[in-house]
């Protein structure tokens, strides 16, 4: 990662473990904006931002299903971050994001209470982050939904749409109609994306091959590139730490 970038990462308690994937920070200590292209990570991000020419907001960013110009990382810069993994948008969020494919939107500066002073420790944000987060859960998740997504995360999405259904108990044409109602993307879009995902880790180690259940290193290529606008050997090369996801990655 860019030296000037600090990247900080702490699990969700395991309370939460179903609706979060993590908390991050990201602080751009120069004086020069980093410039940086977004991929899609299968998450929804709910950001706390500031920095020394632009002033404090929360935005919440939507699904992501192909590269897209995440923009510039403001000089001295700080990003606090809630990445939820889809269960949240019903049972924390409780509405649909279906506006939000491939897009985001600007919040009030009190949303779910949070403020500027709020960026000033990143454990105790967490810590207050999880505590707003367990009131906001109102009921016990449907068994079969809880059983659906812990198979395709547990499996980066990898099972077939009729090994899911077939598992979870709950037909594919239900299942397709609750994924485009809340997130506006079919079961087998988002699986897409999860395993794309999870071939970054192994690319971000140089590893140009498949190891996510795709049948041939030809089907990987055009996979990757489908979704990422990149062959993942320009992934890996990651120039000027461009892709800022794989650089998060390598960081680890």
């Amino acid at each position: 990662m860019h030296h000037d970038l600090e990247y900080k990462s702490i699990s969700p308690p395991q309370n939460l473990a179903a609706f979060v994937d993590s908390f991050w920070c990201m602080h751009n200590k120069s004086d020069k904006t980093i410039e940086t292209i977004g991929l899609p990570d299968g998450r929804i991000d709910l950001s706390l931002f500031q920095s020394s020419e632009e002033p404090f907001r929360i935005t919440l960013l939507g699904l992501g299903t192909h590269q897209y110009e995440k923009g510039k990382i403001p000089a001295n810069s700080l990003t606090f971050v809630i990445s939820f993994k889809l269960p949240a948008v019903e049972y924390i969020f409780h509405e649909p994001i279906v506006t939000l494919l491939n897009d985001a939107k600007i919040l009030g500066d009190d949303f779910w209470g949070f403020k500027k002073k709020d960026l000033e420790n990143f454990e105790l944000f967490c810590e207050k982050a999880s505590q707003k987060l367990e009131s906001l859960i109102v009921k016990e998740m449907d068994s079969r939904k809880q059983k659906l997504f812990n198979l395709i995360y547990e499996s980066n999405g990898a099972m077939t749409v009729k090994d899911l259904a077939q598992q979870s108990n709950w037909s594919s044409r239900q299942i397709n109609r609750y994924f485009n109602q809340y997130f506006g993307i079919s079961l087998k879009g988002f699986c897409s994306i999860l395993r794309f995902r999870a071939s970054l880790e192994h690319i971000a180690k140089g590893k140009l091959f498949p190891e996510e259940n795709f049948s041939d290193q030809t089907h990987f290529i055009k996979e990757i590139k489908k979704i990422s606008g990149s062959l993942p050997k320009e992934l890996f090369q990651n120039k000027n730490d461009r892709f800022i996801l794989l650089s998060a990655l390598s960081s680890k």
